[in-house]
């Protein structure tokens, strides 16, 4: 079997609907392997009735069974503001449909017959998504919003924000790696005009030359050797609403014509295809890249870049705004608790300046990854600034911001692969080697924690903590 760790899944709940038992069953079944707690209904007015009484991540819907089809499920769903990213199950001759279910919020379709790295990686991505719009809980939207922080930085990024917002025009948002560039592109389409239409997104640096060209613009049956069926492209797909292109500097040269002209015309055709096509899409764009310095290198071109800067926003590195770490942190802490079933860890007040007193390298993410560790791994009593600091890889002007007095050994030296595997078996052990409990912990899916695990060298269905002989 393929190693599917690359394809990040994270745990959630998923409610599959199917009126096809075998079908529903096999669906279930792969994403009760990937990690994710599943629940099956045989028809949409069942299903109604299930997410009265709970609370999913994800929906996973046919488009045609008898009775309430998947499009009417849909509707209902957004009558009672359901919060769940929707997944279409459609075969070659709905594709139209369930394009028009996209359009109506839907997350994405998959086309049968799928793969079960389709489905998988399908699922993966509109859990991230949900997680990423949605805090986990209205307590934790009450308490602090996506975008956390009062910091003048902070402050002035928002007010930039509710200036652009309201306007039509190209922005192309910059900063650090980790430092919350998509958060603020979702931000500049929830506060638009378009709020209420299409969402759509592309992360750019994942995808080839080939299959990036066929992502945003689609393509025709027979265009390229594999292309079985037509595919509706995220510029369609976004018509009406906003297309966020994340990491923009990563897109082959040859390609960016191409984009130019979509952003100058509003039209495009489908790969292999002469047929004019004319959207109407605001466009947002990311990068952790200088693209002046990538114009003059001649990596990028220079008048796509204009076309992109019509507004540039910059977000700034969690270093330049550290009087947000205290808010941060707590919201971190909450979501964390939330996600193990626990009460929040506490911070000793020593553990606090040393985070505001560290460089952040992996700025806001970063961050994250630390509060979860100490969630998982802390003790239980309040954590100290030394109990913390093992945790941190310091950069040399943090390091030098601490006291000698209250100077630690530090991980420094280890590779990033020493370090994830250290944390991956300290957490396993914490949860007395049960991989499910580690997995969720982690944020990661029980696939993806059994491949480590097997490149670790433990047995791959052991329960308990142990090395194969």
């Amino acid at each position: 079997m393929n190693d599917r760790s690359h394809l990040g899944n994270i745990a959630g709940k998923v409610l599959v609907v199917d009126d096809h038992p075998q079908a529903r069953d096999s669906m279930a079944d792969i994403l009760r392997q990937a990690g994710h707690a599943v629940e099956c209904c045989s028809s949409a007015a069942e299903a109604l009735a299930a997410v009265d009484r709970a609370a999913f991540d994800c929906i996973v819907t046919d488009l045609r069974m008898p009775g309430m089809n998947g499009l009417e499920f849909m509707i209902h769903l957004q009558r009672r503001q359901y919060d769940a990213q929707v997944v279409m199950v459609t075969a070659h001759a709905s594709v139209a449909t369930a394009v028009e279910a996209m359009r109506r919020g839907a997350f994405d379709y998959i086309e049968k017959p799928f793969q079960v790295d389709q489905l998988e990686r399908l699922v993966g991505q509109a859990i991230r998504h949900k997680r990423l719009v949605s805090p986990p809980s209205d307590a934790a939207r009450r308490a602090a919003p996506a975008m956390v922080g009062a910091s003048p930085p902070m402050q002035a990024l928002r007010a930039k924000i509710a200036q652009v917002a309201p306007t039509p025009v190209t922005v192309l948002i910059t900063g650090e790696s980790g430092t919350g560039k998509e958060l603020v592109a979702r931000a500049i389409h929830a506060a638009s005009n378009r709020r209420d239409k299409p969402w759509v997104s592309l992360n750019c640096p994942v995808l080839s030359a080939h299959l990036m060209e066929s992502e945003l613009f689609g393509h025709q049956r027979g265009a390229f050797t594999g292309a079985d069926a037509p595919r509706i492209g995220r510029f369609e797909l976004a018509d009406g609403g906003t297309i966020l292109l994340d990491e923009v500097s990563e897109i082959d040269l040859n390609l960016q014509a191409k984009l130019l002209r979509v952003l100058q015309e509003r039209s495009f055709e489908r790969v292999g295809s002469s047929e004019t096509i004319r959207v109407d899409v605001r466009v947002l764009a990311t990068t952790n890249r200088d693209l002046e310095a990538e114009v003059a290198a001649g990596r990028f071109r220079q008048d796509l870049y204009y076309r992109l800067a019509v507004v540039p926003i910059h977000v700034p590195p969690l270093r330049e705004r550290l009087d947000d770490v205290p808010a941060l942190v707590e919201y971190f802490l909450a979501r964390s608790a939330e996600r193990l079933g626990r009460e929040p860890v506490v911070l000793q007040r020593s553990a606090m300046e040393l985070l505001q007193r560290y460089e952040w390298p992996g700025n806001v993410r970063e961050l994250e990854n630390i509060i979860t560790r100490i969630s998982v791994l802390g003790s239980t009593s309040a954590v100290s600034a030394d109990e913390l600091r093992r945790w941190l890889v310091e950069s040399a002007r943090a390091d030098r911001a601490v006291p000698a007095s209250e100077a630690a050994p530090v991980p420094v030296g280890l590779s990033l692969e020493e370090m994830e595997r250290r944390l991956i078996e300290a957490t396993l052990e914490q949860f007395g080697g049960h991989r499910e409990k580690t997995a969720k912990a982690l944020g990661i899916g029980v696939r993806t924690l059994s491949g480590k695990l097997r490149q670790y060298g433990y047995a791959p269905r052991e329960k308990s903590f142990s090395k194969a002989g």
